[in-house]
């Protein structure tokens, strides 16, 4: 089981796709969120990074990771 820190500090690494999230029975709803959110801000990164070139494999990572949130009720809280 890996740590909440280290899980944030690349949330990519931790799951292969962003449904993984949901299934970690290790994590709180909140927790959860917390690694959307930083996975969300990873891939809104590397979007902008890649903005000047054709898109990339990962333009579908973002939705994915949105559809979970939505899922988790993420944003309801804000």
């Amino acid at each position: 089981m890996m740590k909440l820190e280290n899980i944030l500090q690349d949330p990519a690494a931790a799951y292969a796709k962003p449904q993984d999230v949901l299934g970690d029975a290790n994590l709180s709803n909140e927790d959860k969120c917390k690694v959307l959110a930083q996975w969300e801000y990873d891939a809104e990164e590397l979007q902008t990074a890649t903005a000047e070139n054709m898109p990339g494999p990962n333009d579908s990572l973002l939705d994915d990771i949105l559809a979970v949130k939505k899922q988790l009720n993420c944003d309801a809280s804000k």
